[in-house]
């Protein structure tokens, strides 16, 4: 497999890897400056020449792995026999610079209805290096036309019409952190409901008033979800101090408090 497939299936497969580039070659090596391979906790693809190079290599890019290590990191290895090796000599004469850069599990978010703030979410959001799933359950909603500006999205987005939006929960990566801001507050109910009983999903906020949220309450604890239950829902979501009823400034609330608990996330693992 090349090392674009590689990066491509742990991506697609949430698991972190690191992408190992030889970016520079004095005199010999096995490999030509430009070689890359990718390296996982228990796989590698594609190769930077064998030997105590790329075994070096994977060494530490397995380390860094198992650190959470979010920064590039370079090695200077020489390839003669007077060198330090661990893994076996390589007596190719040359020395090389070998750029090692994480490919971290990027976060994946779910926005339930397309509406107004949904759609002004969604712009946001797609300015950021994540999984965008955009879910409604009215068709009009999620035309190519209306999501035309979502065309150069940085994010990866995943448009589902979904007739009972719930189902959509069961098809999500696990850890994917969940909106709930539909055209119908019975679907909200729902899809509420049906979160709370989803063990694999992240965070799950409401948009919502608190009168909206007691009455949700009420009746999900008549379903018989318990108090810590509820806990797990976070509503009114959305940074208070930025006030405003827009549209607009609702999605720049909600997509800036998701962003700083992604932030609290990444330097929690970096600790």
């Amino acid at each position: 497999m090349s090392w674009v497939r590689a990066v491509e299936r742990l991506r697609r497969e949430r698991r972190a890897g690191v992408l190992v580039t030889l970016v520079s070659v004095r005199g010999h090596s096995p490999r030509e400056a430009g070689a890359k391979m990718v390296v996982a906790a228990d796989a590698t693809w594609a190769s930077i020449g064998g030997g105590n190079l790329e075994a070096t290599a994977v060494t530490r890019a397995r380390a860094m792995l198992a650190d959470g290590a979010r920064v590039p990191e370079q090695l200077e290895l020489a390839l003669n026999e007077r060198a330090p090796v661990e893994h076996g000599q390589q007596c190719c004469g040359g020395e090389v610079v070998v750029l090692l850069e994480p490919l971290a599990v990027v976060p994946a978010v779910a926005v339930f209805g397309m509406g107004h703030v949904g759609l002004e979410l969604a712009r946001v959001l797609a300015r950021h290096d994540l999984e965008l799933h955009l879910v409604d359950s009215r068709a009009d909603q999620l035309e190519p036309a209306r999501l035309r500006a979502l065309d150069d999205a940085v994010a990866r987005v995943h448009v589902h019409h979904a007739p009972v939006p719930e189902l959509v929960l069961g098809q999500v990566p696990p850890g994917t952190h969940v909106l709930v801001m539909t055209h119908d507050h019975a679907e909200d109910a729902a899809l509420c409901d049906a979160a709370l009983r989803c063990g694999h999903l992240g965070s799950v906020g409401l948009i919502g008033s608190s009168a909206k949220w007691r009455r949700f309450a009420k009746r999900l604890a008549a379903e018989g979800h318990s108090p810590q239950d509820l806990e797990r829902i976070h509503t009114p979501i959305g940074i208070p101090s930025l006030a405003g009823k827009e549209p607009a400034v609702i999605a720049v609330a909600v997509a800036a408090e998701l962003l700083e608990s992604f932030a609290a996330e990444r330097a929690e693992v970096s600790r």
